[in-house]
């Protein structure tokens, strides 16, 4: 289920507003009340070696995921800013010439720490990696 509320609209801009997610081609495809989609297009540019998408670029995509769930999670009132504080990736293999998409869910929030955890896979549902984001609100 995805969200058309304000929630999803600040989610979108933060995302479309950070520069290495605009570089990178970025999407948000979807948003529910603790989960979030996210859309990323194989680009040449974004590659290692021959047509394997960088480590970096799927951490990346698993870092922004981690961003917007903390900003479901964030008391409006009280959080102004997030930062990661710990980002763990486990590759399960190449992605090779591949759009990805990552799916994620809040684990666990607290009064200012979030705990989410995301998956990437290519589009034959196949999981490319699986990462878990600590983010710190202020």
């Amino acid at each position: 289920m995805s969200l058309e509320t304000p929630a999803r609209s600040f989610i979108e801009a933060i995302i479309t507003g950070a520069p290495l997610a605009r570089k990178l081609g970025v999407t948000l495809t979807a948003v529910g009340s603790d989960t979030i989609e996210l859309a990323l297009p194989f680009s040449p540019g974004n590659v290692t070696v021959g047509e394997t998408v960088h480590g970096g670029t799927i951490a990346s995509l698993i870092d922004i995921a981690g961003a917007g769930l903390s900003t479901l999670a964030a008391d409006p009132a009280r959080h102004t800013r997030g930062s990661t504080s710990s980002l763990v990736i486990n590759y399960l293999r190449p992605a090779n010439g591949v759009d990805l998409a990552a799916k994620g869910t809040i684990l666990r929030a607290g009064r200012d720490t979030v705990i989410s955890e995301i998956e990437v896979a290519g589009p034959d549902g196949k999981l490319v990696a699986k990462g878990t984001v600590t983010s710190r609100l202020a």
